[in-house]
């Protein structure tokens, strides 16, 4: 099993190109099986998330091509890929493929709205907390589906398809919309999602599916409606820029001090992340190219940031932001009110010289005068990275164990990082 040792103290110096967002691309990915034609996708990132979609999509029938590279084109472009479902030859995604990635449980609205049936397995993923499917099966029934668990399955049919509905989510649910957003786009007569998610993904997946012949009005904004056609055809689309990736790299440049250039970054997905980043003591600067990320002289303040759904802090940067304030020169607070669990990086900061006390879903966070490195391990996605930030500000060597959760969300971290002066490599298993 691969692990990256990070020897602390250098400040960060350069350029670092955004890749294309994994959570906008495995949607516009699945949303491919809602349509005969290709679907083409620019600006893909190559991360094992991705590849592994690519398989339970080409268990369903999706031929699934890379578009090669264009002279002189930098290998920082991001991939373009067609994805073409003509006939979709299986409607059941197994165990073994959605159990290792929850987001490809999303598959069951595309395929009972073109297909009048599936069968999914219930997901795994990051251990992170339960994170209930019950608000995707919730909008699937309001929308006409007839679903039952069996043997851990979702068995879900739509004999003579989805019809629309008004469907009030009870709490903000990124799945949730998005599967919504999916099946009504096939439904007939109209949808409208009330208390839907307003993440830059949301609109990004919508954007796509306009192109494709959907009827949508709304998306971004916390009502959507959504007129169903009979068919959606093949369309052309960027995937947008990874505000988390983004988010990450300036939280390093804050943890480490320097200058970096976050090509392709763009401010209006992540304010609130910026925000918190200009009171810790970071300045940001947009630019035609992107953010510009600058820390020179001064110490972190601490701060309190409360994770929320999109346009407040995301909880998918809470990690990394906590790596951040465990060097500042106070004391912060961090709540976590999206997921009951997702505390786990605490230990592992603590092995760092990282002083933190939980009190319910709140982290108290005291800035300690410096980090020191140690072994440590990875637990889920965001917590990797997190141990990243502190290993790059901390005195000495840190490992990362199981760094195969930093590969489902972050492409090339150590070149990226290493091109601006950072001292990190990847350990491979034979070596």
């Amino acid at each position: 099993m691969d692990k990256i040792k990070i020897v602390g103290g250098t400040r960060l110096h350069g350029v670092i190109p955004i890749s294309g967002a994994k959570n906008a691309a495995l949607p516009l990915m699945i949303a491919s099986l809602l349509t005969r034609e290709t679907v083409t996708l620019a600006n893909m990132p190559l991360l094992a998330d991705v590849m592994l979609l690519e398989r339970i999509l080409g268990n369903h029938g999706v031929d699934y091509a890379i578009a090669g590279k264009r002279t002189g084109e930098s290998v920082d472009a991001g991939r373009t890929v067609h994805l073409t479902a003509r006939e979709i030859v299986d409607t059941t995604a197994p165990y073994d493929l959605v159990s290792r990635m929850r987001a490809s449980f999303w598959v069951l609205a595309p395929l009972v709205a073109r297909c009048g049936e599936a069968r999914v397995s219930l997901p795994g993923g990051c251990a992170i907390g339960t994170r209930p499917v019950d608000l995707l099966l919730m909008a699937l029934e309001k929308l006409g589906a007839k679903l039952d668990i069996e043997n851990g399955y979702v068995v879900a049919s739509a004999k003579n398809g989805l019809i629309g509905a008004e469907i009030d989510f009870p709490k903000v649910t990124v799945g949730g919309t998005h599967t919504a957003l999916m099946a009504a786009s096939l439904a007939r007569g109209t949808t409208v999602l009330r208390n839907a998610a307003r993440e830059p993904e949301v609109v990004d997946l919508a954007d796509c599916l306009i192109k494709m012949g959907a009827r949508i009005k709304g998306a971004g904004q916390s009502t959507i409606e959504i007129e169903g056609v009979g068919s959606l055809f093949g369309a052309r689309h960027a995937v947008m820029p990874d505000r988390i990736e983004a988010g990450t790299y300036a939280m390093a440049v804050a943890m480490t001090g320097g200058d970096v250039l976050l090509a392709g970054a763009r401010a209006d997905l992540l304010q609130a992340g910026l925000d918190a980043l200009a009171q810790a003591g970071a300045s940001i600067t947009e630019t035609n190219e992107g953010l510009r990320v600058t820390r020179n002289g001064a110490g972190i303040s601490p701060v309190d940031v409360t994770t929320a759904p999109f346009p407040a802090f995301p909880t998918d940067l809470q990690a990394q932001f906590m790596a951040l304030m465990t060097r500042a020169k106070g004391v912060s607070r961090i709540t976590e009110t999206i997921f009951e669990n997702r505390f786990m990086h605490v230990q592992e900061l603590a092995r760092l010289g990282a002083r933190i006390k939980l009190e319910g879903d709140t982290a108290i966070v005291t800035g300690a005068d410096h980090l020191d490195g140690a072994p440590v391990m990875a637990t889920d996605l965001r917590a990797s990275v997190s141990l990243v930030i502190a290993a790059l500000a901390a005195r000495g060597e840190t490992t990362i164990n199981r760094v195969y959760h930093l590969d489902r969300g972050f492409e090339r971290l150590e070149k990226k990082l290493r091109g601006c002066g950072a001292e990190i490599e990847r350990i491979t298993a034979a070596g």
